[in-house]
């Protein structure tokens, strides 16, 4: 049995592949079977790497994955995974130890609401289904949300239940207290929304929003980036932990220590772009709006930064041309986890120095790091950050700097 992407146990059998969730290399299992899947009924000679999970849900709820290994061979296997993802793309690199980015952990949950019966049933999804497994407490969330998220998102799924509307309620941990925002009710009515002002108050919530609709904002949710601090708008996307972000920062950061003129693309509201500021000139393009004038407000507000311009603009559509790329020293590339085709291919036709490539993908971030060195570019350093620990998921960084010879060639 080896250990796949996903962080399935895989088995081969004389039907092919056989995916088994929670088993480990060299492990003797009894699974029942269906098709290519399998569930693991028990471990019947456990491997040496397995542990003890800590969290009295895993293997119900589909939130995490590797709960079961051990730390040592947890690292190994994640970035042993990237390096085969780049292998695959026809990268060589080496990649630098596995950072560990979980610090007090999530700081943001998404909790689901469902009235599949006449009961309420509030919690996390199994894995691979629409099944609601209910929970009391996250154990792998900030202390401020481990016991209370769950409080909140049942609260709202009462207040809101007469539509018996399948919720999604986002909770962010923030300076000021919890970030609250509900998908999946559609409009309000008047009644509906003095009612959840009212709520509000009860749960001393900062803020509380319907599909990003602001429906009461007693105190600003604050996100501290650096010497700034940011209000993201609501719902709007945030590094899954702060020690996550800060990690990536200082590597984006000193990556463009020496660069005068820095462009961040997909700048989100600024984790990046601000924090760059304090020593180079930035440009921020994000698509959302919202996320745009947060930081450009929090850029306004924050003393001793470099210039900060903002531009809302689809870089999937319309990605920086050659001519505009070639005026900065460095550019950060940040994309959601579709990846940066588009922009990969104007970059690689620039005369940029130095592009540092930031993914959640590792596939995506390989496609577009091979579009890039074909240009002539080098992929200098490699960087795995783990801030979605217990999951499959892995943060990629990656230098690439402009082979001079290459390009002149």
């Amino acid at each position: 049995m080896r250990l796949g992407a996903k962080a399935d146990g895989i088995a081969e059998s004389t039907g092919g592949p056989v995916f088994v969730p929670y088993a480990l290399p060299g492990e003797t299992v009894t699974i029942e079977r269906d098709g290519a899947r399998a569930r693991l009924l028990s471990v019947d000679t456990p491997s040496p790497e397995r542990e003890t999970p800590f969290c009295p849900y895993f293997s119900e709820c589909g939130g995490c994955a590797t709960q079961h290994m051990h730390d040592d061979f947890y690292r190994s296997w994640k970035q042993d995974t990237l390096a085969h993802t780049l292998r695959q793309a026809r990268i060589e690199a080496p990649i630098e130890p596995l950072v560990d980015a979980h610090g007090e952990g999530r700081r943001r949950v998404t909790l689901h609401v469902r009235f599949p019966d006449r009961a309420m049933h509030v919690g996390y999804m199994a894995a691979r289904s629409h099944h609601v497994i209910e929970i009391d407490h996250c154990p792998i969330a900030v202390p401020a949300l481990q016991r209370q998220a769950p409080i909140v998102a049942r609260a709202i799924g009462k207040q809101l239940g007469a539509a018996r509307k399948p919720l999604d309620v986002q909770i962010t941990a923030t300076e000021n207290g919890l970030d609250v925002d509900v998908r999946g009710h559609g409009p309000l009515k008047d009644k509906d929304r003095l009612s959840l002002i009212g709520l509000a108050a009860d749960l001393d919530l900062a803020r509380l929003s319907i599909h990003g609709d602001v429906v009461v904002e007693r105190r600003p949710p604050a996100i501290p980036m650096g010497r700034a601090t940011v209000v993201p708008p609501a719902g709007s996307f945030l590094q899954a932990t702060r020690l996550g972000e800060e990690s990536l920062a200082g590597l984006v950061t000193q990556a463009c220590e020496r660069a005068k003129r820095v462009a961040d693309l997909f700048s989100g509201c600024g984790p990046f772009a601000l924090r760059l500021a304090e020593k180079s000139d930035v440009h921020a393009v994000e698509t959302d709006k919202g996320a745009v004038t947060a930081l450009d407000k929090a850029a306004r507000a924050t003393p001793g930064l470099r210039r900060v311009t903002t531009e809302a603009r689809d870089l999937f559509r319309r990605p920086l041309l050659v001519p505009e790329l070639n005026a900065f020293d460095a550019v950060v590339i940040d994309p959601p986890r579709a990846g940066a085709e588009a922009q990969a291919k104007q970059l690689a036709a620039s005369k940029v120095p130095l592009v540092v490539s930031v993914s959640c993908d590792p596939a995506t971030f390989a496609r577009d790091a091979a579009i890039l060195i074909a240009g002539g570019y080098r992929l200098e350093r490699v960087m795995a950050v783990d801030q979605f620990k217990y999951s499959p998921h892995v943060e990629v960084v990656g230098i690439l700097r402009r082979d001079v010879m290459k390009k002149r060639r």
